[in-house]
This record gives structure tokens, C-alpha cells and sequence, in this order.
């Protein structure tokens, strides 16, 4: 393997990826990012057996090869290379060999076909909204997320269209967060718990802008799919609470309130 590549993007790519490397884990090769090209084409991928992130980037590939390297040490070494073009080969002795304005690394790697295949979706409903709508619907409702894995259906968000409205939904059994959007295009009603760690993460990398994100699901997964970047995770198995019975219909007192005045008094 051979490539040249601007550290701006390989950056980028890196702290997109990283965060589907697990904190804690006996299988050495998920502490790593399995680096993959394709014609011109980088393909960074992490996988922690739950959620899984794969980013691919512009590059000038001179030979085609895979390998994995260790997450942290490789992440570690680009952060700290000039501004400049980086190359990265991988020699007789299978050792990665990162190259830039006069500094070079070496790191071990390992085997790639040892890195465990994210799932193959095959998605039966899907959505799209854009990422800034995303964000802000992630934002409202995570904090309500459950940190009590004795309850893990609460531990995620409920996603779920009705009548072309998409509902977020967290609860953490004292609290809820919810809120909803209009959909633009016509899509059958389901409802899903995606995990609060995989919005988090999702959160982290999607921008505020108005570029599109697909959302997907099946039985069991979903899937986050960007220009270049996508992320599968499991669903969350269980029933979610009936929302909407928590939420009272008449009041004994009600009161309208600036917001900022209410922050600045807590």
C-alpha cells in the first residue's frame, strides 16, 4: 500500500472514525482503524460490535492494500505532522510507515482480514432531513436518556413517524425530552430506539448545515449515511413507554416566561 494525503482530511476522517474504537475490549484488532483504498479513495473503519463508522476520503493511491493500525498511536502521530501532504506505505515486513517533511513513523500493524464485516443492512424504511434538524432534535432529547443499564430501553431515543412527523423521544423514568419535525416527503410510520451513545457520537460528527443525512433501519439496525461518512449501529429490542400518556392534558397552573430571564435566575 501506497498513498499521499492531506493531513487536513486524513484529520478529519481520523476524529470521525475514532469514535467507534471501544474504551474497553479483549480483541486487540477493534482497538484499531482499517485503512482500505480504492482508485483514488481512502476508507477509514472502526468497529466496537455495536456501533460502526466508516469515512472515506480523497487521496492519491499509488498501490491499493489494506491494513489495521492501532487507533490511538496512529491518530496521535498525524495530529502532531506538519500541515502538509502525508505518505503512508506499508513495507515487506508489514509495518505502516508514515512519511512528512523529513519526520518518519513506524508502527506494527495487524491482520486485516481479521476485522470483523460491519453488518450489511438491508433497510426497509428510510428518511431524510438535514443535519442541522438532526443536531438540534439530538440536542433536545439526550439529556432525558437513561444511564441505568437494568432499563436498556431507556438508554436510547425513540424514533418514530407518524403522519409524516417525526417524533425524538428520551426518558429516564423522572424526565422526558421531546420533540418533533415536519417530514418534506411522504414515509411510511415505524418507530425505533437507537441507542444514546450512538447519537452522541453521531452528533460529533454531523455539522450544522443543511446538507442532507439519511436515516435508515431494519429489523435489528440502522444506519446514518452522509456524502462520506456512515455510521450502522444496533437497535435497541423492548417497548418504549407511551409517551404520550405522560404528558397531562389539563393544567391547574400554566405560565408563560422568557426564557433567558428563567436561565439567568437557576
Amino acid at each position: 500500500m501506497k498513498i499521499i494525503c492531506e493531513k487536513e482530511k486524513l484529520i478529519k476522517g481520523i476524529n470521525s472514525v475514532i469514535r467507534g474504537v471501544p474504551t474497553r475490549t479483549t480483541l486487540p484488532i477493534l482497538e484499531g482503524i482499517l485503512i482500505q483504498t480504492n482508485k483514488n479513495e481512502i476508507k477509514l473503519t472502526t468497529y466496537d460490535l455495536e456501533l460502526g463508522i466508516e469515512y472515506i476520503l480523497e487521496a492519491n493511491v499509488e498501490e491499493e492494500g489494506s491494513i489495521v493500525v492501532n487507533s490511538i498511536m496512529f491518530s496521535e502521530i498525524i495530529r502532531k505532522l506538519p500541515n502538509s501532504d502525508i505518505k503512508i506505505t506499508v513495507n515487506n515486513q508489514n509495518l505502516l510507515i508514515i512519511e512528512c517533511e523529513g519526520s518518519v513513523y513506524k508502527l506494527s500493524t495487524m491482520n486485516p482480514e481479521e476485522f470483523p464485516e460491519l453488518p450489511k443492512i438491508n433497510i426497509e424504511k428510510s428518511l431524510k432531513t438535514e443535519q442541522k434538524t438532526l443536531k438540534e432534535m439530538i440536542r433536545k432529547t439526550i439529556f432525558a436518556v437513561s444511564q441505568e443499564e437494568n432499563r436498556p430501553i431507556f438508554t436510547g431515543c425513540l424514533f418514530e413517524v407518524v403522519d409524516n412527523k417525526i417524533n425524538v423521544v428520551g426518558i429516564d423514568g423522572s424526565r422526558m425530552g421531546w420533540v418533533n419535525t415536519n417530514l418534506s416527503k411522504k414515509i411510511d410510520n415505524f418507530k425505533v430506539v437507537i441507542p444514546g451513545k450512538t447519537l452522541n457520537e453521531v452528533n460529533k460528527i454531523i455539522t450544522d448545515s443543511y446538507e442532507n443525512i439519511m436515516i435508515g433501519v431494519s429489523k435489528n439496525q440502522a444506519v446514518f449515511e452522509m456524502e462520506n461518512c456512515k455510521i450502522v449501529t444496533r437497535l435497541l429490542e423492548g417497548e418504549f413507554l407511551n409517551y404520550r400518556q405522560v404528558i397531562p392534558n389539563q393544567y391547574e397552573t400554566k405560565i408563560r416566561i422568557n426564557k433567558n430571564i428563567l436561565q439567568e435566575s437557576l
